[in-house]
């Protein structure tokens, strides 16, 4: 590598894929069903050990339901390699120079550093997780798991660890999940939320019922209170995690704060960013203003369909349509993301955790007037064995009626109910034509009337209020 700029030859394109998971790899392949190696050359840069694996996954592992990490893994970087793409790991892009289309990777081996030249360039850096700069929070037994090198790094720090105790610092869908992970490794497990409740995706009251299935399972919640410091004992490791008024020993801390979007090679270069941070991108995942450049993934906003709005939204799910919409339009079909209603589930123990589209605060946020209704309800004819409680809660927009969100939480069968909610608030239906939906019924599945729809009538009367 002599630091020259890689000339690309005769009349045949190259793509440069900067990121080799889900959005990246997605778009590599999807490019090559529709071009092949002499109308397409395909370079991809990833600077961890692995590709296309499963980040939403590594919870699981941890905890041991998934028994491998190679399980997690959909498509290795070899089975890339055999369908023509020129897969670089271990290699980091440090820049992009979007004037002379080309990017700058350096190998994390041996330091060296090449210019490699491109005619489209997809951007998919995905996120990274948010580490305050607290004192102590880079010694080592400090975790944030958001790869698979993440997961890995964790794993090897509780197999070489003799204490048991671990604290997980924030409360979100990683901080829940990761909490119950290290409870099923056999650790005494203390979540520290900044939060009222947990889960600040729910509404506080959604969020109480998470709290208390937490404190059943055997974790320790300190919500409402904010970390000042990372302890560390005299061989450097951490010791415990500090908060104004108290310290909580740890032989683990793990980072569930959330993610921001990576994109600091884009904003180096001078590509639009959000409010949040995220790379701006219009229909058909293209880079606004930027012909020749596409990104997708983690690192992007999307249109929530239900406030009108750009958010950050870094799930999986999206970042594959992402990836194969960047790579129908790099490979010259056409394809758009129209955007997101902000679906997503979980679980504790055998707590289903469901939300979609606006919580009471969103709404607010988005000037629009709104009733709630919430409602108990069973996951089978009450009669039937195994019927299991759930709660769901509705917003609805006064006046037009229209379905805002919806949160369910429960167990057997309470998390995809959601996804009843998820298409009505696609389509944009009100609740009036919610509550007339023909939907499944026999006493083994649900009630005579679904739980959905019995928030939606319920729903229904408060607007008439």
């Amino acid at each position: 590598m002599n630091g020259t700029s890689e000339r690309l030859n005769g009349t045949r394109e190259r793509l440069v894929v900067i990121g080799g998971d889900a959005a990246g790899m997605s778009a590599a392949s999807q490019a090559r069903r529709l071009k092949g190696p002499d109308e397409l050359e395909i370079v991809a840069f990833e600077r961890g050990h692995f590709t296309s694996y499963s980040a939403c996954g590594i919870p699981y592992w941890v905890g041991g339901d998934v028994p491998e990490r190679d399980d997690l893994i959909a498509r290795t970087p070899q089975e890339h390699r055999e369908r023509g793409i020129d897969l670089r790991l271990r290699t980091e892009v440090v820049e992009i120079d979007t004037a002379g289309r080309r990017v700058r990777a350096r190998d994390l081996e041996s330091g060296a550093e090449e210019w490699t030249g491109y005619d489209k360039l997809v951007i998919a850096t995905g996120a990274r997780p948010v580490r305050p700069p607290l004192p102590g929070i880079d010694a080592p037994g400090v975790h944030g798991v958001q790869t698979l090198d993440d997961g890995q790094a964790l794993l090897d720090t509780l197999r070489a660890t003799s204490g048991r105790r671990a604290v997980v610092v924030g409360a979100g869908y990683i901080g829940v999940e990761m909490a119950e992970a290290l409870i099923n490794r056999g650790y005494e497990v203390t979540v520290v939320n900044r939060g009222r409740e947990p889960m600040s995706t729910l509404d506080p009251d959604m969020g109480r019922l998470v709290h208390s299935a937490m404190v059943w399972l055997g974790i320790t919640m300190v919500d409402d209170t904010e970390v000042t410091k990372i302890l560390t004992g005299d061989d450097g490791r951490v010791r415990a995690v500090a908060t104004e008024d108290a310290e909580y020993p740890a032989d683990v801390v793990v980072l569930g704060i959330g993610v921001r979007p990576e994109t600091t090679l884009a904003r180096a270069a001078g590509l639009p960013l959000g409010a949040y941070g995220g790379l701006l991108t219009d229909l058909s995942m293209r880079v606004r203003g930027h012909e020749n450049i596409w990104a997708g993934g983690d690192c992007v906003e999307v249109l929530d369909l239900v406030a009108g709005r750009e958010r950050h939204v870094p799930l999986g799910t999206h970042a594959n349509k992402h990836g194969q919409i960047i790579g129908s339009n790099v490979g010259g079909g056409y394809a758009t993301f129209p955007g997101v209603v902000g679906t997503a589930v979980s679980k504790v123990c055998d707590l289903e955790i469901a939300r979609t589209g606006l919580r009471e605060k969103d709404a607010r946020a988005a000037g629009l007037r709104f009733v709630t209704a919430t409602i108990e309800s069973t996951s089978r004819a009450g009669y039937y064995p195994g019927a299991q409680s759930m709660t769901v809660k509705m917003l609805a927009e006064r006046g037009s009626g229209r379905l805002l969100g919806v949160q369910i939480v429960g167990r057997e069968s309470a998390a995809k109910r959601v996804d009843i909610a998820a298409v009505a608030l696609t389509a944009g239906l009100t609740v009036n034509q919610l509550v007339t939906l023909d939907l499944g019924y026999a006493p083994p599945f649900s009630p005579v009337w679904d739980p959905i729809l019995v928030a939606a009538r319920k729903a229904v009367r408060a607007l008439s209020e």
